[in-house]
């Protein structure tokens, strides 16, 4: 049995200390807009750390959803993450298969042109002409479509599909199977991990966007939670903080509603993530490695 030296506890101690502090750090942002949300508004002035509420209230959360529109944009950000995932699965999945395959012709050429994408774009003004141009402006596709394949995502699915062994899609080929059903039979099943992972991060970037819909969507009913949050947390949250002074609320603040809308628009992405957490270290690996 190999016994630790002296210098390899001290060593392991640092470690333990130093991983100790950086989930601290970490954690302590989301914990802290956590408990400003259920915490009075006597509690929320209070110095010191604030790790959990001390006479926890949902008047802030109630507040919140009592605003109009809320449930609109809760919608219809749920509407552009659903689509968005999908469109990105969809054609980044039909544009690496084929870019995983050595008979593809000028697939080093194609590789470069999305390379190239990665480094330069057209710019913000170029990209409002072409949405309106094609007539996409104040409708969901505006949202969904400049964003429906990334050269990273790209990247990481097709070498994905290259680390798939040759004789399992040449034994489908030998059974009768076209390149498509390949493709859907054999090659999509064994990519559940990448996917996984592309999924996350389409997900959580549409979920999060709000700057392409301030530029793009110009109906209120048709704007994405995230503008909801920006604008409750810049301006209504100082119009709803005088009213409850007015009334004399004592179980809501302008802190307290920032912070619960904040909360309100973080946690559904959350709750996702565990779904698929499996997925998520061996699709990043595997999708890094051969090149």
């Amino acid at each position: 049995m190999h016994h630790r030296t002296r210098s390899e506890k001290i060593f392991d101690g640092i470690n333990i200390l130093a991983l100790l502090i950086l989930a601290f750090v970490t954690l302590y942002p989301f914990l802290y807009t956590l408990t400003m949300s259920l915490s009075t508004p006597v509690d929320a002035k209070l110095p010191g750390l604030h790790l959990f509420p001390m006479r926890p209230t949902l008047e802030s959360y109630e507040k919140v959803f009592a605003q109009s529109g809320i449930a609109q944009a809760f919608l219809n950000t749920a509407l552009r993450t659903v689509g968005g995932v999908a469109l990105v699965l969809l054609f980044t999945s039909l544009s690496a298969y084929p870019l995983s395959r050595k008979s593809f012709p000028h697939r080093s050429l194609i590789m470069k042109l999305y390379v190239f994408s990665m480094l330069f774009s057209g710019g913000l003004i170029p990209m409002y002409l072409l949405i309106r141009n094609l007539g996409l402006l104040n409708s969901m596709w505006a949202l969904l479509l400049p964003g429906a394949v990334s050269a990273f995502n790209l990247i990481i699915m097709r070498n994905f599909f290259q680390a798939i062994p040759e004789e399992i899609m040449d034994s489908s080929k030998i059974d009768g199977a076209g390149e498509l059903r390949t493709f859907t039979s054999i090659v999509l099943p064994l990519s559940l991990p990448v996917l996984a992972v592309v999924a996350l991060w389409s997900g959580v970037s549409h979920w999060n966007a709000w700057f392409d819909a301030m530029i793009y969507i110009h109906d209120m009913d048709k704007q994405v939670l995230q503008l909801f949050v920006r604008r409750t947390v810049i301006e209504e949250s100082d119009a709803l903080a005088t009213q409850a002074e007015l009334l004399h609320a004592t179980t809501y603040s302008k802190e307290t509603l920032k912070a619960a809308t904040v909360m309100i628009a973080t946690l559904p992405i959350l709750c996702v993530y565990p779904f698929i957490q499996r997925f998520f270290v061996k699709g990043i690996m595997l999708g890094s490695v051969k090149g």
